[in-house]
């Protein structure tokens, strides 16, 4: 048994779980990330954060599902990582660099007049297109608006991996998609090797995409920074947009861009703490 200090958070209402581990890791984290994410038994959430010390960056984000798989990256809480070190004092910079399992990623904090963190960009680094290294079970160059067959339906789909794999669809209803029955579908095809999130989107105008996504080991989310930067990318390869808008997700909007001379996309959204509290498991 162990008795885990916690604050809960959210990005846009991509609820996660954050413990300070700068002085020591928590045991079972596969575990422990699965009781805590529990909303009926735990504290429920989307799955667990764990900042830790790293040699390579400020910081060290390491995350687990809700399933207790491990996670590489995710947009929103790595924008409330930010906030957290900044106003816990655990750091007095405004620009952090962050390591994860997809490289070291930089957070540009803005601050209000009580030196708060209201909201953070970060450069979540270039899109990779190859499906080998998403990974797609597909030996071409790339996988840009693909007809594949899901669930006994044809989809276009485009593959991006953000540091995790993508796979973004665009429909014309997105709201009334049974996310339930096609997200596990498309999660598990023998098309996507280490599973997949998928996004279906739509384009409204030429600054606005509304996207639903369903997470890999979490099911469908309020919110996927690295899914809202997929969409982005996919939509922007697909000629339906030019490189930025802004992504209406289910829980609030993100605004993405991508520097095409660069190859950097950029999100830049809001961080907020929920709750603290304590947790025996």
């Amino acid at each position: 048994m162990q008795t885990i200090q916690f604050t809960k958070m959210q990005g846009a209402g991509n609820d996660y779980v954050y413990v300070n581990c700068l002085d020591g890791m928590i045991d079972n984290v596969n575990e422990a990330a699965r009781i805590i994410s529990d909303r009926h038994f735990g504290v429920g959430s989307d799955g667990l954060v764990l900042i830790c010390p790293s040699d390579k960056a400020d910081f060290r984000m390491d995350m687990y599902n809700s399933d207790g798989s491990q996670a590489e990256m995710c947009g929103n809480a790595s924008r409330c990582v930010g906030k957290y070190v900044h106003d816990k004092g655990l750091t007095d910079k405004t620009v952090i660099t962050l390591e994860t399992l997809a490289g070291i990623k930089t957070l540009e904090l803005t601050l209000d007049d009580k030196g708060e963190t209201t909201a953070v960009r970060v450069n979540m680094g270039a899109p990779e297109l190859d499906p080998a290294k998403i990974p797609i079970a597909d030996e071409s160059k790339d996988f840009i608006d693909r007809e594949i067959e899901v669930d006994g339906k044809k989809w276009r789909v485009t593959g991006v991996s953000m540091g995790n794999p993508h796979a973004v669809t665009f429909i014309d209803d997105v709201d009334g998609l049974d996310i339930e029955k096609i997200g596990p579908r498309f999660e598990n095809d023998p098309l996507f090797p280490r599973r997949v999130n998928t996004e279906f989107a739509c384009v409204r105008g030429d600054k606005t995409i509304r996207m639903r996504v369903w997470e890999r080991g979490a099911g469908e989310t309020l919110a996927c920074g690295t899914g809202a930067c997929a969409t982005l990318v996919a939509a922007a390869l697909c000629g339906l947009v030019e490189n930025e808008a802004d992504l209406e997700l289910t829980g609030g909007t993100l605004h993405i861009e991508w520097d095409r001379e660069s190859n950097n996309v950029y999100m830049t959204g809001p961080a907020e703490f929920v709750f603290e509290g304590e947790i025996t498991v």
